[in-house]
């Protein structure tokens, strides 16, 4: 039975401080296409990742969480001698902020010549994003690459920006990931991304320059506000629900699973928009990126509360 949906990215150790101003930190899984797959497996999506994690405690505990979660493990690699990476959460009265230490990661030293190109091409959705190209060349050329063998396949492409400006200049992240866009189906942008990466100030601004590139359904994040679901015929805002957030790791990540599973399930964007707005705020709720990923029964709960 194919995937329905294949996440390519770099998965990243956590350690998420669980009270501001103190030095205690929760391990715990991160890395934005692996946060994707759990919540779309948790969604009820069958999902599987592709790309390297290090053979350390850290990728062989990413292997044990993606087969508890029912994720299909069977094309990632596990190199020796190679390292995972990690990243460290803060939480300040400015929200959170993130410390990383992933240079030469095995994420990063995947080529196109790593691919499993008969796991992409039978996928039903591959869904990359720019960190995914943006920490390192070889990954950036994989990721180019995994896109133009799922569509000669007639897979969907979905991708988020999630810009870095860590991790590359703002000039080289606008022409990677604007180049990326051209050839994705389901446009996955944050707001401040993508004002910084298109240029446009207003939603629907944005909206239309991605619709323009070639996507045929744009979901933007708005944050609190939740999102706009635009397509060639029409658009709508759909708001979150209330919450009582306490650490918004990964809600963006969420959103994008979420958002995919729905998809593949109805094939109506404002449904699935709706559906990925209430996850993507039950993920607020809890620490860390992987931990508060809502299962498809408490997002259901969640909207019938909501009168959604």
């Amino acid at each position: 039975m194919p995937t329905d949906i294949l996440c390519f990215g770099e998965p990243l150790g956590e350690f998420n401080q669980t009270r501001p101003g103190e030095p205690g930190y929760l391990f715990g899984f991160g890395g934005d296409v692996s946060n994707c797959a759990i919540a779309a497996a948790r969604s009820g999506a069958r999902v599987g990742v592709i790309g390297a994690v290090g053979d350390d405690s850290f990728g062989r505990a990413f292997f044990e969480l993606w087969q508890a979660e029912g994720i299909d493990t069977s094309y990632m690699r596990l190199v020796e001698g190679q390292q995972t990476g990690l990243y460290f959460v803060t939480h300040g009265a400015d929200g959170h902020e993130f410390s990383y230490r992933r240079a030469g990661s095995a994420a990063a030293r995947v080529t196109p010549d790593d691919l499993p190109l008969t796991a992409i091409r039978t996928a039903k959705v591959l869904h990359v994003s720019g960190i995914s190209q943006a920490i390192s060349e070889s990954a950036c050329d994989a990721v180019f690459a995994a896109i133009q063998a799922a569509r000669s396949a007639g897979a969907t492409i979905s991708y988020d920006t999630n810009l870095r400006l860590r991790l590359w200049s703002l000039d080289r992240a606008r022409a990677i990931t604007n180049a990326a866009m051209r050839w994705a189906d389901i446009a996955l942008p944050g707001l401040d991304d993508a004002r910084q990466l298109t240029g446009r100030d207003t939603p629907d601004a944005i909206a239309d320059f991605y619709l323009e590139a070639g996507s045929k359904i744009v979901a933007l994040t708005l944050g609190k506000e939740g999102a706009l679901i635009a397509t060639a015929d029409g658009r709508k805002v759909i708001r979150s629900i209330p919450v009582a957030a306490k650490d918004a790791t990964g809600a963006g990540d969420c959103f994008d699973g979420a958002f995919l599973a729905e998809w593949l399930e109805t094939r109506d964007p404002y449904r699935a928009g709706r559906y990925a707005c209430a996850a993507a705020a039950l993920s607020t709720t809890g620490y860390g990126a992987v931990a508060p990923l809502p299962k498809r029964a408490d997002v259901l709960r969640a909207l019938a509360e909501a009168g959604g």
